[in-house]
């Protein structure tokens, strides 16, 4: 249910409402008497002494119109912990009629560094939800009113919370849009609008793309009656004229697996196979709106893969950007053709500081990993740390897998420079990721995330309640403020 959230100067004693106050882990409640009336603070005083210790958050009915909650802070929280503690926060309320909370933000206990931006961070990002379609929309939505004098988040960090919630909210919206709505052309349409945050957006459509031998790419798209399309976003937030950070992602809007053709069974989830694009948007949206204080470049490759009398054919082929040539062994292994062009154009073009890609690359990946951890593979330590180091700070995990001379001439073909897969078998995702090494021509530090177990969640998760996540929006968000800005 979606969220409005308003901020006042000043705090307001024995509000008649709906009340949100804090205390600390071992539940003292002295501070909070002034909030309250006196029997309500009997009465929750009475309440603590049977509840579970073990649990942060408790909701206390004083009648049939007011809720109290009370948020115990432990020590020492992570950031993570809190953003946790407000999307638990959301799920309590987020039923019955009561729709409008007051949080005393005069009654968080300690010195917790913006404790209150992480929890209303939190409840923001679990609040999402994708109900465009539903003809009987819930119109209803939920007040959050911050009050008090102390503890709220400055006016800096409130415009961070907000890009980095808008860009994850519209990587989200791009996964959840059905494949008819969300085309090659229409995707193509939608990031021209980014200009108006102060993006620079680029779309090569296929006549130019043709012209620059982009023929890897394009041949992904020969079966559908859509267009193909690279687009490329710059974000100049940098003082000086230092090298840009880049970001690559696959945009294939839907995933028939072409003449390899897929099962039935689920691939309506195909929808999702553009997600590693939908993060580099989100991203990329994130960077202007916050006004990032770095040069940076989101690139994406948008094509949709289907079967048709003028599909790509197993055994055919072609010419990537590069000027390798590439046998196609399984039309459904498009994504590493799309990122194949996408990457050794970034490189060439932008000659960038390091370029990160995402992709829903392979079902190998969720075999290995699960629902846990993003594959992380790269040709950089460095990279590998600092993109390792920030999912574990903001809950978006990878695990680095490994590449070798070994796997990488598993992808050696007899008739063209590499084939699109590995014939003898195993190894799935390393082996793709050594196909995409293969168009890293300039050694620039390179890391790969296989995200396909990553980017959708039928259960939804601590901070999503299911659907699309916007997996990599905050990891790499992180990457860049903790080491490049």
């Amino acid at each position: 249910m979606p969220i409005k959230l308003n901020y006042s100067k000043k705090s307001i004693n024995k509000i008649s409402s709906n009340l949100v106050l804090f205390c600390d882990e071992k539940y003292k409640t002295i501070g909070l008497k002034k909030y309250v009336s006196d029997n309500e603070f009997s009465y929750i005083n009475d309440l603590i002494k049977t509840i579970d210790f073990k649990k942060d958050l408790h909701i206390f009915e004083v009648n049939s119109k007011k809720k109290i909650v009370l948020v115990s802070i432990k020590n020492d929280l992570k950031t993570a912990d809190i953003e946790n503690l407000g999307a638990e926060f959301y799920k309590k309320i987020n039923h019955g009629k009561n729709k409008e909370y007051f949080i005393i933000s005069d009654s968080i206990p300690g010195k917790q560094n913006n404790f209150l931006g992480y929890f209303l961070h939190g409840l923001k990002l679990k609040s999402y939800e994708f109900k465009k379609y539903k003809s009987k929309n819930d119109t209803r939505i939920i007040s959050i009113n911050v009050t008090g004098d102390k503890n709220k988040p400055s006016t800096e960090n409130q415009l961070k919370f907000r890009a980095l919630e808008e860009g994850t909210f519209f990587a989200r919206d791009l996964v959840s849009e059905p494949g008819n709505v969300l085309h090659p052309d229409e995707y193509a349409r939608r990031l021209s609008f980014l200009r108006k945050d102060g993006l620079k957006v680029n779309i090569y459509d296929e006549k130019k793309l043709k012209k620059l031998g982009m023929h890897s790419l394009l041949g992904v798209g020969m079966g559908s009656n859509r267009g193909s399309y690279l687009v490329t976003m710059e974000w100049n937030g940098a003082k000086n004229n230092s090298k840009p950070l880049a970001f690559v992602g696959k945009g294939v809007t839907f995933d028939t697996g072409g003449y390899s053709l897929k099962p039935a069974r689920f691939m309506e989830d195909m929808t999702y196979d553009m997600a590693g694009s939908a993060t580099v948007v989100g991203l990329m949206k994130n960077f202007a709106l916050r006004k990032a204080k770095i040069n940076a470049v989101g690139v994406v490759g948008l094509v949709e893969n289907m079967v048709s009398g003028n599909a790509q054919r197993p055994g055919d082929i072609v010419k990537s950007y590069s000027g390798k040539t590439i046998e196609i062994l399984n039309t459904d292994a498009e994504g590493r053709l799309v990122l194949a062009d996408a990457l050794t154009f970034t490189e060439k073009k932008f000659k960038p500081k390091f370029i990160v890609d995402l992709a829903t690359l392979t079902g190998a990946i969720i075999v290995c990993l699960g629902s846990e951890y993003a594959g992380l593979f790269s040709n950089d330590d460095n990279l590998s740390k600092q993109i390792f180091i920030a999912g574990e700070k903001v809950e978006e995990k990878v695990w680095r897998m490994p590449l070798h001379k070994n796997y990488d001439k598993l992808m050696n073909s007899k008739n063209a420079d590499v084939q699109n897969i590995n014939y003898i078998g195993g190894a799935g995702s390393t082996t793709a990721a050594q196909f995409l090494q293969r168009f890293i021509l300039n050694k620039t530090p390179w890391a790969h995330l296989d995200i396909a177990g990553m980017a959708f969640s039928k259960y939804g998760g601590a901070l999503n309640s299911g659907g699309a996540t916007g997996f990599g929006v905050r990891l790499l968000n992180q990457l860049v403020e903790e080491n490049y800005e």
